[in-house]
C-alpha cells in the first residue's frame, strides 16, 4: 500500500506505466493533494470548448475549494487518476460513490494536445478496476450530446451501456464487471498500442548513435558502422562531443544540435552518463531508445536500481527502451535496411522473426540462423529486458506481413498469463517457437517485482502447449524447427514417408519417427543415387512424387549417405521441387559428408525452393515431428473459452468478498464444509454430504438422516481415503454394524492420535480421481488432474492446465495423465463417464479463473462411474491474493 498523509492509502498496483494508442508511453497514478498547482495548469491550458464539455459551463480558473475537492480523495469512495508525460498532467479521470454504495459517477478531462491517444479509454479501465476492488459494480455519467469523443469512450469500451436523453444531457449507466466483450476490447487496444510502439522502434525514420566512436572495435564504432554499411534508408547522426567527423559524416556534439527530428537513439555510453543522455533524448522528442550500455541489472543490486530508474525516466517521457545491455535490432525490409546491432552484416531477408534476451544468447541465435541461411524479417535483442519484451514483439509480429514464423529464446517470462494469451492468438496464424531450458525454471527478468512461483513443475510446459507454442530446449533445436516452418508447407497429419539409400539408416530413422509420434506410412530404402545424375535424379523425383501423392503421407524425410557424382545442391533441388508441387513438407538429412566446404545444414537450394537440410537424421525427424504436432493444434477448433451453464460468478464474488473480510494479511483460511459447499454451489459443483460426530448416538442419527448404507471415515487428510490403513469403512448397513465399526476403527487408528471421524452417504462405485486448483503468483490459476492413489504423486502423473480453458483444452486435460487409459475401459472394466469429469474440470477452471481469492481447491477423491462423478471431499482455502500479472487494466510490467 502507498500511504498518502491525511488521505488514506491506495494499493501500489494502482500506479502504472501505460502504452498509448500511438505507441508512446505515459505514467498513470492516483491523484495527490500536491497536484493542485498541476491541475490548475492543466485546466487553464484547456480550450473554452473542452472546459465547457467537462463542467457544462466555462471556468477560467478553478477555485481553491474546487482544487481541494478534486485533489484530496479517500481512495475508496472518491478516486481520481492522472496520466502524466514528462511530469505534466495530460489526462484526469475520477469516480465518486453515490448514495447506492454499489454505484459511482465517473468523469474525465483529457488535454486538448493529447486527444486521440486513447487516454480516456485507459483511465476508464483503471477506474473500473479500482472501483471493483472497492465494491462498486456500476458507473454512471452525464455527458453533453456534442461531446462525441467522450460518448465514444463509453460506447466503445465493451460494456453494455444504457443511455437516455434528459434536459439537454445524455445520461449513461453500465455495469463495470469485466465481460468477455470488455476484455476483448481491452486486449485489442493493448495489441494495437504495443504493436505500434515496437513498429516505431523497428522502422525509425531517423537514427542517432550517441557514443559513436572513431576507435575501432568499440561498441559505439561498430554500431555506427553497421548502421551505415547496412544501408539504412533514413538519415543517421553520430553524436560525440570530442569528434568533428565519424564514419565519413559530420559528428554532432549533442542531440540538440541536430537540425531534424530524431526518432530512435542508439546509446553506447558508460552507464553513469546514460541518465543525462535519456533526459536529452526526452527533450529532443526521441520516441525510442536502444541501450547497448552495460552496468545495470548485470551489476548487482546497485545496477538494478540504475535500471529501474532508467526505465522510469524513459517511460515517463514517452519513450520505450530496448535493453540495457542489448545486442541491438535488425529489420531487413528493403525500405528500412536497419542493422543497429553488433552483427557485422545485415541478415538475409526472409520471414523469420527472432527475439532473445541477453547479448550472449542473442549472438548464438543470430549466428545459428545465419549459418543455416535462414532469412530474417526482424531481430531484437532485449538484453536485460527492462522494458520491451517478447510479448511486445509477438504483438508486432502478429500484424507484420513480412513475418511468417517467429522464434524466441526466453531466459525469463515477465508476464506468463499475457504471454500465453498473445502466443495463443499469434500461433493460430504463425508458428511460435520458444526455447527455454528446464533448468531456468519460471522466473521474472532482473529488475522486476519479485514473485515466487508455487506452480507444479509441469505447469509452464502445459501453458505453452495450450498456447500452441512449439517448445524446444536449445538454440540449435530452435533453428532446426525454424528451418522447417520458414520455407515448407505445414503437414496435414503425422503420416511420414522415409527415403534412404541405406536400409540400416532408413530403419533407424523409422524408429526415431515412431518414437516422436509420427506414423511411418512408407519406408523406401532402395534409393539409387549412384546411377548418374541423368538417371538418379529423375528416378528420385518420380518416387518422391508418387509417395507424396498418397493421402496417408503428410511429409517426407530423405536420409541420404554420400553419392558419387551427385551434389547436395542437386539433390536438394529435386526435393524442393517435389515439396512445392505436392504442397507437403520435405526435409533432408545428409549423413557422412566430411567435406567441410559442403553445406549440409540449413536451407539449401534456390530461393522459393530451398529445402531444410540437416547433418543428423534425428534432428530432422524431431523438427518435423514438432511441426506436425503444431499443425495438429492449429487444425483443432479451439473455440471460445468454456463458461459452463448454471454458474453465477457475481454471487460467488459477493460471497467470497464477505468471507475474505476475516482473513488477515497473507494468511489462508480453510472454509468449513457448509461455506465451501455454498461457494462451490454457485458453479454447479456439489460435494457428497458428510457429518462429524462425537458419540455413537450422533453417528447413528447422522446416518439415519443421510440414509443407509453409509461410509465411516476419518477426517485426517492422509488417512481418509486409505482402506489399507483403516481410515475408511464402506457399506455399513445398520446402526449395530455402525457401532461395531466405530469401536474397531478407533482401535485401528489409535496409533495415529485418535483422529476425528465422520459418516457419509455411499457413493456409486467408480474410478477415484483427484482435482486440484491453486493461485500461483506468476501463472495465476493452475488446475491439475490425476487418478487418485500413490502413483499420481510418486510418478508425478499429473496433468496441468492454466485457465481459461477452451473445450479442446478440457478434452485434452482429462486424457493427459498416463493412467488416463483406465478411464476408457481397462482390464475388462467398463469405461467411466468421462463427460462428467470434463464438466467438473470446466467448472473448476471457470471458478478459479474468476476468483484469485480462492487460493486452493482440492477434490479428493472424485469417484467417476459409468453415469456421473461424485466429489467425496473438498478442501477450499481462501486468501487475499496479489493482483494477477494479466488483469483487466492495461499496465506495463515493472
Amino acid at each position: 500500500m502507498v500511504d498518502q498523509p491525511g488521505d488514506g492509502e491506495y494499493p501500489e498496483h494502482w500506479e502504472a506505466d501505460v502504452v498509448l494508442r500511438d505507441g508512446g508511453t505515459a505514467h498513470l497514478r492516483p491523484i495527490h493533494p500536491s497536484d493542485a498547482d498541476a491541475v490548475q495548469t492543466f485546466h487553464t491550458g484547456q480550450s473554452r470548448d473542452s472546459i465547457y464539455m467537462r463542467f457544462f459551463a466555462f471556468k477560467a480558473r478553478l477555485s481553491s475549494k474546487e482544487l481541494k475537492r478534486f485533489t484530496e480523495v479517500d481512495y475508496r469512495d472518491r478516486v481520481a487518476f492522472v496520466i502524466t508525460i514528462s511530469n505534466e498532467i495530460v489526462g484526469i479521470g475520477r469516480y465518486d460513490r453515490l448514495d447506492d454504495p454499489s454505484d459511482a459517477e465517473v468523469a474525465f478531462n483529457i488535454s486538448d494536445a493529447h486527444q486521440g491517444r486513447g487516454i480516456g479509454s485507459i483511465l476508464l479501465e483503471h477506474l473500473a478496476a479500482a472501483a471493483n476492488e472497492n465494491g462498486i459494480r456500476r458507473f454512471s455519467a452525464e455527458v453533453l450530446p456534442e461531446n462525441r469523443k467522450m460518448l465514444m469512450v463509453f460506447s466503445d469500451a465493451g460494456y453494455d451501456v444504457k443511455r437516455h436523453f434528459d434536459d439537454g444531457v445524455v445520461s449513461l449507466g453500465f455495469d463495470i464487471d469485466p465481460t468477455e466483450r470488455s476484455r476483448g476490447v481491452m486486449e485489442a487496444r493493448e495489441h494495437r498500442a504495443e504493436a505500434r510502439s515496437v513498429q516505431d522502434l523497428l522502422t525509425p525514420s531517423s537514427i542517432a548513435v550517441i557514443g559513436a566512436s572513431r576507435k575501432w572495435g568499440t561498441v559505439g564504432y561498430q554500431l555506427l558502422e553497421h548502421i551505415v554499411e547496412g544501408g539504412f534508408a533514413g538519415p543517421v547522426y553520430a553524436i560525440n562531443p570530442e569528434a568533428l567527423e565519424l564514419a565519413g559524416m559530420l559528428s554532432f556534439g549533442k542531440l540538440s544540435e541536430i537540425p531534424e527530428p530524431v526518432q530512435l537513439a542508439v546509446i553506447a555510453v558508460p552507464y553513469e552518463e546514460v541518465p543525462a543522455v535519456v533526459a536529452e533524448c526526452a527533450a529532443a522528442g526521441v520516441k525510442g531508445l536502444v541501450v547497448a550500455s552495460a552496468g545495470f541489472a548485470d551489476d548487482g543490486e546497485r545496477g538494478l536500481r540504475r535500471q529501474r530508474n532508467l526505465v522510469r525516466q524513459a517511460r515517463a517521457s514517452g519513450m520505450r527502451v530496448i535493453g540495457p545491455a542489448s545486442l541491438g535490432i535488425v529489420n531487413t525490409h528493403p525500405t528500412v535496411s536497419l542493422n543497429a546491432s553488433m552483427a557485422p552484416a545485415l541478415a538475409l531477408r526472409g520471414g523469420l522473426g527472432l527475439f532473445s534476451q541477453s547479448a550472449a544468447i542473442g549472438v548464438g541465435l543470430y549466428a545459428a540462423s545465419s549459418r543455416r541461411r535462414l532469412g530474417l524479417s526482424t531481430f531484437l535483442s532485449a538484453g536485460n529486458r527492462a522494458d520491451v519484451s517478447g510479448n511486445d514483439m509477438m504483438q508486432y509480429w502478429e500484424d507484420d506481413a513480412d513475418t511468417s514464423a517467429v522464434g524466441l529464446y526466453l531466459e525469463s517470462i515477465g508476464n506468463p498469463r499475457k504471454f500465453s494469451r498473445i502466443a495463443r492468438r499469434l500461433a493460430r496464424n504463425k508458428p511460435v517457437i520458444v526455447a527455454k531450458s528446464d533448468a531456468m525454471g519460471l522466473r521474472l527478468p532482473p529488475g522486476h517485482t519479485v514473485r515466487t512461483t508455487q506452480a507444479p513443475a509441469g505447469a509452464l510446459d502445459a501453458m505453452l502447449r495450450q498456447s500452441g507454442v512449439i517448445r524446444v530446449e536449445t538454440i540449435e533445436e530452435l533453428v532446426d524447427v525454424a528451418q522447417v516452418v520458414s520455407g515448407q508447407p505445414m503437414p496435414a497429419g503425422p503420416g511420414l514417408a522415409i527415403f534412404s539409400n541405406s536400409m540400416a539408416l532408413g530403419k533407424v530413422v523409422a524408429d526415431s519417427a515412431e518414437a516422436h509420434g509420427l506414423d511411418v506410412a512408407a519406408l523406401v530404402t532402395d534409393v539409387d543415387l549412384d546411377a548418374g545424375q541423368s538417371v538418379a535424379l529423375p528416378a528420385l523425383r518420380a518416387a518422391l512424387l508418387a509417395a507424396l501423392a498418397s493421402d496417408g503421407v503428410h511429409g517426407v524425410v530423405a536420409a541420404l549417405l554420400p553419392a558419387r557424382g551427385l551434389t547436395v545442391d542437386a539433390i536438394a533441388g529435386v526435393l524442393g521441387e517435389c515439396s512445392a508441387e505436392a504442397g507437403k513438407p520435405v526435409v533432408a538429412a545428409f549423413t557422412g559428408i566430411l567435406d567441410a566446404s559442403v553445406q549440409v545444414e540449413g536451407m539449401v537450394g534456390a530461393d522459393g525452393l530451398a529445402v531444410p537440410c540437416f547433418s543428423n537424421p534425428g534432428a530432422a525427424v524431431a523438427a518435423l515431428a514438432a511441426v506436425a504436432r503444431y499443425s495438429e493444434w492449429v487444425s483443432k477448433d479451439h473455440g471460445h473459452f468454456v463458461e459452463p451453464e448454471g454458474c453465477d460468478p457475481r454471487r460467488a464474488a459477493a460471497e467470497l468478498e464477505v468471507l475474505l473480510r476475516d482473513v488477515p494479511g497473507e494468511q489462508l483460511k480453510t472454509l468449513d464444509p457448509a461455506a465451501a459447499a455454498s461457494l462451490l454451489g454457485h458453479y454447479g459443483i456439489t460435494v457428497l454430504p458428510s457429518f462429524g460426530f462425537d458419540s455413537a448416538a450422533e453417528a447413528i442419527e447422522a446416518a439415519d438422516a443421510l440414509g443407509w448404507p453409509v461410509a465411516l471415515k476419518t477426517t485426517e487428510p492422509s488417512l481418509r481415503q486409505r482402506l489399507d490403513l483403516g481410515g475408511v469403512r464402506l457399506g455399513i448397513e445398520d446402526a449395530e454394524s455402525l457401532r461395531q465399526n466405530l469401536v474397531q476403527m478407533r482401535r485401528a487408528l489409535s496409533a495415529y492420535g485418535d483422529p476425528a471421524l465422520e459418516v457419509q452417504s455411499m457413493a456409486p462405485v467408480g474410478q477415484a480421481c483427484t482435482f486440484r486448483a491453486i493461485e500461483d503468483p506468476l501463472l495465476g490459476p493452475v488446475i491439475s488432474f490425476g487418478l487418485a492413489g500413490d502413483a499420481v504423486n510418486l510418478l508425478d502423473d499429473w496433468a496441468h492446465r492454466v485457465p481459461p480453458l477452451s473445450a479442446a483444452d478440457v478434452t485434452e486435460f482429462i486424457r493427459a495423465p498416463r493412467a488416463a487409459r483406465k478411464l476408457f475401459g481397462y482390464q475388462g472394466l467398463p469405461a467411466v463417464d468421462v463427460a462428467a469429469l470434463e464438466d467438473l474440470a470446466a467448472r473448476l477452471a471457470w471458478l478459479k479463473d474468476n476468483h484469485p481469492g480462492i487460493a486452493l481447491v482440492e477434490f479428493n477423491p472424485v469417484l467417476c462411474g459409468t453415469a456421473g462423478a461424485t466429489i467425496l471431499a473438498a478442501d477450499v482455502r481462501i486468501g487475499n491474493a496479489a493482483r494477477r500479472t494479466d488483469s483487466a487494466r492495461r499496465a506495463m510490467l515493472g
